[in-house]
């Protein structure tokens, strides 16, 4: 009798990174998932810029101030007359500069009551009556002005239907300076996250380097250093922000993102620090001076990126308070400056016309993107923690 064959050994499962896991944890939490592509979202609006604008002129700034604070879903007629060939050779445009500053204006832009009718070289445009205006007599155009070239009647009549009648939508409204909500909307993400992302770059370099120096140094200059985190984290950052200002002599956007970067970076230090406290006496940093790796190597390429967990939840809570830090500061007037569309900014115009019609849809919209904004940097942030817990279970894996 043949002896019994033995078993086949078991394939072990092989085994995988930490960060395997970290992405499984965070891909199964909903809440955070929902946060990065609401956050992904805002990205490729803030990249795309003004080439998906309704309103691509520079700061979506094209205001008619007969159409002042319509609701939201409000139709036009617009007549877009043609510009001095001077001012249209002046407005050089390309991709790359309407992408950063917005497209020139190649047509001035008059809000009319309709569709034109033609009486031989002529065309009459019924006048745009608005909430508080008196019937107007028709608008009266002769047809090569409109087109701005030769040609008969008849093709003049077509290209200028065509070409320079346009039948505008305005989505989210006009604010009260007649220009497209919908589109400072839109381009306010490219402020809100520019604003979280330097402000994030600023406050990590600056406070890893602050932080690991106190941390692994220790002694007296732990003891500077940690005086100065108390006396900068004692400070208000509003307070700090108008300090950064006025020593800089200038408000604007640039001034507002470095002043805010300049204001967080003590977050990011206390975490640093209390985690090269617990990390400089570690076996392989014992390793590492009895070999006689210099300092700076030790913390740059061994110490440091023990702490990428912490440091990455601890950004993405830092971004949120930039945000709402620029959209504070902006509402005060201390912040960005008109007419670049700042979300506080328009949340402040909007305050101000409270008791209107217009006021609340002016003050929800944009306190709406800021708190949606906020609220996924948070649903994400808490979703890492939860990621880089190596307690959370991991199902299906």
């Amino acid at each position: 009798m043949a002896a019994p064959t033995a078993p086949a050994p078991t394939v072990a499962a092989a085994a995988r990174p930490p960060g395997y896991y970290v992405r499984q944890r965070l891909l199964q939490n909903r809440p955070a998932m929902f946060g990065l592509a609401f956050i992904g979202l805002c990205t490729l609006l803030a990249l795309l810029g003004y080439w998906v604008l309704p309103d691509n002129s520079s700061n979506a700034n094209n205001g008619l101030v007969q159409l002042q604070k319509e609701s939201p879903g409000f139709q036009v007629t617009i007549l877009k007359l043609p510009l001095p060939a001077a001012a249209r050779a002046a407005a050089t445009d390309n991709p790359l500069r309407t992408w950063w500053q917005g497209r020139s204006r190649q047509f001035q832009e008059i809000p009319v009551g309709g569709r034109p009718t033609f009486t031989n070289d002529s065309a009459f445009f019924p006048p745009y009556q608005n909430h508080s205006a008196l019937p107007d007599p028709p608008r009266r155009y002769s047809l090569r002005q409109l087109a701005g070239k030769d040609g008969s009647p008849a093709e003049l009549q077509r290209f200028i239907l065509e070409e320079r009648v346009e039948q505008r939508t305005y989505w989210l409204g006009t604010d009260k300076a007649g220009r497209d909500e919908l589109s400072r909307l839109l381009l306010g993400t490219r402020i809100s996250l520019g604003i979280g992302l330097v402000a994030v770059l600023i406050s990590l370099a600056l406070g890893m380097l602050i932080g690991a120096v106190a941390g692994y140094v220790g002694g007296w200059v732990d003891s500077v250093l940690l005086g100065l985190m108390t006396v900068v984290w004692s400070i208000p950052g509003i307070m700090l922000v108008i300090a950064i200002s006025l020593a800089l002599n200038s408000k604007g956007v640039w001034v507002s993102f470095v002043a805010v970067g300049l204001t967080m970076w003590v977050d990011v230090a206390r975490v640093v620090r209390g985690q090269m406290l617990s990390l400089r006496s570690a076996t392989f940093v014992e390793a590492g001076r009895v070999l006689g790796l210099p300092q700076r190597r030790l913390i740059a390429r061994h110490l440091l990126p023990n702490m990428i967990g912490p440091l990455i939840v601890l950004a993405t809570s830092n971004f949120a308070a930039a945000i709402l830090l620029e959209a504070g500061l902006s509402f005060l007037g201390l912040g960005v400056q008109p007419p670049a569309p700042s979300w506080g900014l328009m949340v402040n115009e909007g305050f101000q016309l409270l008791g209107t019609e217009a006021g609340l849809w002016l003050t929800l919209l944009p306190g709406l993107a800021i708190s949606l904004l906020v609220l996924s940097f948070n649903l994400l942030g808490n979703g890492l923690r939860d990621a880089y817990d190596p307690k959370t279970p991991v199902a299906n894996v």
